[in-house]
């Protein structure tokens, strides 16, 4: 029997698995080291947690899942396909990461410089797997799925999710955790945004998607 990811394009699966190695990379050696939390599924999480006791294990299985349900009934069987790899790609890329020693543990003192670096990794990383037509994460999925009924841009789906989260948080954090945090979502939304609309290339008799 056949794989059914045979009826995807390679490029596209190196595109998803890149930018998951990306996003993996500023997550466990820069974003973690900055002291702010997230928007989206995983700030959300981190509310949950704090607020009611139940643990982001729980909370994000259950808020995940259905944010990829609801992108496979909205996008299809590639989306599922193609995020499969991203979000499985993220997963190992991150616990090999996780073998190596803190690449820049300077940041763990400047929060700041942190929160920009860590926005460039993950704007720059789940961008690619977006632009590939995947989802590394659930709130990712989230996005995309808006974005595609809503005919919106996608970096302002980011946006809006971030900042109700961001907004609920602001009950836990102090502010200049919320101003890092603040500067992240925003960077890194824009980011996502502008890689999705980057012109593919063109090439005689054809054009690459």
């Amino acid at each position: 029997m056949s794989s059914p990811f045979r009826s995807l394009p390679v490029r596209k699966l190196l595109t998803a698995l890149l930018g998951s190695a990306i996003l993996a990379f500023g997550l466990c050696h820069v974003h973690a080291y900055s002291g702010v939390t997230e928007g989206g599924v995983l700030g959300l999480t981190l509310l949950l947690q704090h607020w009611l006791g139940i643990s982001p294990s729980a909370s994000g299985l259950v808020l995940n899942a259905a944010c990829y349900l609801a992108g496979w009934r909205t996008l299809g069987r590639s989306f599922v396909l193609i995020s499969l790899v991203a979000g499985g790609g993220f997963s190992l890329f991150y616990a090999l990461f996780e073998l190596l020693p803190p690449m820049f543990p300077m940041l763990a003192g400047h929060p700041l410089a942190a929160a920009v670096a860590g926005a460039l990794f993950v704007g720059v990383g789940v961008g690619l797997s977006v632009r590939a037509g995947g989802a590394p994460g659930g709130d990712d999925a989230l996005a995309m799925t808006l974005s595609a009924l809503l005919h919106a841009p996608i970096e302002r789906i980011y946006l809006a999710s971030d900042l109700i989260v961001l907004a609920l948080s602001a009950s836990y954090l102090p502010p200049a955790n919320l101003a890092c945090s603040l500067l992240t979502v925003v960077l890194s939304g824009q980011l996502i945004g502008l890689i999705q609309r980057i012109p593919c290339a063109r090439v005689k008799g054809g054009a690459r998607s």
